[in-house]
């Protein structure tokens, strides 16, 4: 009897996950599909697994693009690197700090960090503070600095796993043996927290990588773009050509066959694509680091 229910409840625990699997990849492998759709098709017969007719326009367009995509890409992924590289220092100073119960200003600095969680300066104040005091606008530090040390779950999440499996036992060892504060925290504690520094690394990468806000915010010259604001940017022009009834017939028709529903679902396939690539490689370190990291203190 205890064998037929717990068969039973694994058959139901296995239901409701490919349930939840398929919530996720139907609708991503609909983008995909979209993408390679003609676009008289998506108008006439709206999105669907299997279009009637399909068509590589969307790519087509974004390949005339290239000289700006290719521009906005290798700002991505500078500003990927080193923000993740600066984000993850100063995340992990902090977080092994917070980490040492011997440490002084260990409850006030866990308060900020607690506090910066909930509230903000706003947006305006956040602003002038940045443009008028840092004078990062236009610049790649308008794309760097704002996102630094702003998740305070990012803190918590790192400070938890150092307290909770960082043994004070090392870390005394490795103070009888003659390191310092800086000694020991890289090369016994870092060494041993490769699966959240990995987690740590793949959401600061992804959150970079995904940034449109400070882009939008910061930066008005074109060639200082990152990809997604440079998509956004294409996809604002090609809805403002098509709502403009200024122009003359001849352009009009012109505009009218730029593919403007599948080049939206090229550019989500495009923005995605270098994340799908890493993620792989941290999947088991990712899902390590997010278990142990979000046990309690």
């Amino acid at each position: 009897m205890k064998n037929r229910q717990t068969k039973i409840f694994q058959f139901w625990c296995h239901f409701i996950l490919v349930l939840i699997v398929l919530s996720i990849v139907l609708p991503f492998a609909l983008l995909i599909i979209a993408s390679f759709t003609h676009e008289e098709t998506i108008m006439q017969y709206g999105y669907s697994f299997f279009p009637k007719r399909w068509s590589l326009d969307a790519y087509k367009y974004l390949v005339d693009q290239a000289d700006y995509i290719f521009n906005s890409l290798k700002i991505s992924v500078l500003v990927t690197v080193i923000g993740t590289f600066c984000g993850m220092v100063l995340t992990c100073l902090l977080a092994y700090s917070l980490s040492r119960r011997d440490f002084p200003l260990r409850k006030i600095l866990s308060f900020l960090v607690f506090f910066t969680m909930l509230f903000n300066g706003g947006l305006v104040p956040t602003y002038l503070v940045y443009t008028q005091i840092f004078h990062i606008k236009n610049t790649l530090a308008g794309l760097i600095v704002p996102g630094l040390l702003m998740n305070g779950f990012n803190i918590i999440l790192v400070r938890t796993f150092f307290a909770t499996n960082i043994p004070e036992a090392i870390i005394e060892s490795a103070r009888i043996d003659g390191l310092g504060e800086f000694g020991t925290f890289w090369r016994i504690v870092l060494p041993l927290s490769l699966p959240i520094l990995a987690t740590l690394g793949l959401m600061t990468g992804v959150a970079y990588w995904n940034d449109w806000y400070n882009g939008l915010i910061y930066i008005t010259q074109p060639q200082l773009f990152s990809l997604q604001n440079l998509l956004n940017r294409i996809l604002e022009n090609i809805s403002f050509l098509q709502r403009n009834s200024s122009l003359g017939a001849a352009a009009a028709r012109e505009i009218a066959r730029i593919p403007g529903n599948t080049v939206r679902m090229a550019m989500a396939v495009v923005g995605v694509i270098p994340v799908l690539v890493v993620y792989p490689f941290f999947q088991k370190y990712f899902v390590k680091g997010i278990t142990i990291g979000a046990v309690k203190e």
